[in-house]
């Protein structure tokens, strides 16, 4: 068999999809993820998308009365939430829940970044997580975030994203005098402390001025955003990609944008929860993690306890002698996360016959981890007999695959976070192209196969 023609027994998603809503679905999706490029973005933008649906915003820490119609959002510090549909069954009968992160690795600004050096002013900078740090280079870059002005008014900032912003830069060495550069590995070629930004060119007036372009940037930071230096150190500052989701192809079946890994699972999760027809019998959960490029860490990460608030606080309103640690023990769980799916310029890293392919629906994968399954979720085949029972009920498009051959690939979701808490937890989402690139590139067919996917596991799923 040749390499470039691997054909497999797997039928095209494109088959027998309604052409017209996933061409409909992949404009809003794509929509939100011109506008939503930073986790705290996303969460702001799932808040408007949900209160248009009748979701009201809750205080998972208050003992007051919720808000009455049982449709609830629950935000935890911006950049993590958790949107809830009551349904007619007790919690501690369990509820059905869809998990996916919503951060996505990019280049983060030093505390204390900036400098000037050979005619330049930069920004230092330190990636956030799993990136090849020589595609981040010579692209051009918006810079989003939260900083503090000197009336200590804090600013979110989205500067590169409009026509007339400028953007930021990451220069690389030219081919001319890159021999030394051309000669490592290619994990070496562009080191971590190589990601500085260039952000000024123009020196100030001051002829005495040792650095008088990080002093003409500074400037320009006090006179248009009333910002003094100092404003860093309690800054939270991002560089994404300032380029605009776009569809690939003559015949406009993928598309091409920065975050698909893992905004791709978290809107398609939360279309599936607002798009239900009718009260559920079993309570419906879409949460919104922070941090899973990183580890799930953190208060905002899937290892956090707000979950566990969340829940309790439904348990408080109705008045159920149950515990949030009972309710997850009775609730199912779809870890909404990406797949690797093979690619025909790299075909030797993949075992076909357990591979995902781009276009034949959302992955389901029985376990994540590496090598000998180390640090994976391995899902039942319980749980997997239910869940593919659903699809295929359904008529959802699925197929089943694993990231790369044995001892080459592998990856994490947050699904061993979930099924630690007693929940019974599978993987399932959508193969990428160039996952943790700038530009990630997901099939339409997939992101409609999901979208239906997670709107039959909330409704049927017990």
């Amino acid at each position: 068999m040749k390499s470039k023609e691997i054909g497999l027994n797997k039928t095209s998603a494109w088959s027998g999809i309604d052409r017209k809503a996933t061409d409909k679905l992949a404009a809003e999706y794509m929509s939100v993820m011109r506008d939503a490029k930073t986790e705290r973005e996303f969460v702001e933008a799932v808040t408007v998308i949900a209160q248009a649906s009748g979701y009201r915003t809750a205080d998972a820490l208050s003992t007051k009365a919720l808000p009455s119609g049982g449709k609830l959002l629950f935000i935890n510090r911006g950049k993590n939430a958790v949107i809830v549909r009551l349904g007619k069954r007790p919690l501690g009968e369990g509820v059905n829940m869809i998990a996916a992160h919503v951060d996505a690795p990019r280049i983060d600004v030093k505390q204390n970044p900036l400098f000037e050096s050979t005619g330049l002013s930069l920004f230092q900078t330190h990636y956030y997580g799993g990136i090849k740090k020589y595609q981040w280079v010579t692209i051009p870059l918006a810079l989003h975030g939260v900083i503090y002005d000197k009336a200590g008014k804090k600013l979110q900032l989205r500067i590169g994203e409009e026509d007339s912003d400028p953007v930021f830069n990451i220069s690389d060495i030219l081919p001319h005098l890159g021999q030394a550069q051309g000669e490592k590995k290619l994990s070496e070629g562009v080191s971590g402390e190589a990601l500085d930004a260039i952000v000024g060119h123009v020196p100030a007036d001051d002829k005495d001025d040792k650095t008088p372009i990080r002093t003409n940037v500074l400037k320009i930071l006090a006179e248009q955003l009333n910002v003094q230096e100092r404003a860093f150190a309690a800054s939270e500052l991002e560089l994404v990609p300032a380029m605009k989701p776009r569809e690939v192809g003559f015949d406009r079946g993928l598309i091409l944008a920065y975050g698909h890994d893992d905004r791709i699972c978290g809107y398609t999760a939360l279309r599936g929860l607002l798009d239900q027809k009718k009260e559920p019998e079993r309570t419906q959960v879409v949460f919104l993690a922070d941090k899973e490029e990183i580890g799930s860490d953190g208060d905002t990460g899937m290892q956090s306890e707000f979950l566990e608030l969340a829940i309790e606080r439904l348990i408080l309103e109705t008045g159920e002698k149950t515990t949030a640690r009972q309710v997850f023990w009775h609730s199912m769980a779809l870890s909404a996360d990406v797949d690797a799916g093979m690619d025909p310029n790299y075909l030797d890293v993949f075992e076909p016959t357990n591979a995902a392919t781009v276009g034949n629906g959302i992955v389901i994968a029985k376990f994540t981890g590496s090598r000998g399954k180390s640090s994976a979720h391995d899902a039942s085949a319980e749980t997997l007999h239910k869940v593919l029972g659903l699809l295929d009920e359904a008529k959802v498009p699925w197929q089943v695959a694993e990231i790369g051959k044995v001892d080459v690939g592998g990856g994490g979701t947050v699904a061993k976070f979930l099924s630690k808490r007693g929940i019974e937890t599978l993987d399932a989402g959508p193969a990428l192209l160039s996952m943790h690139a700038p530009q990630e590139l997901a099939s339409k067919a997939d992101l409609y196969a999901c979208y239906l996917a997670y709107k039959t596991f909330l409704e049927k799923a017990r």
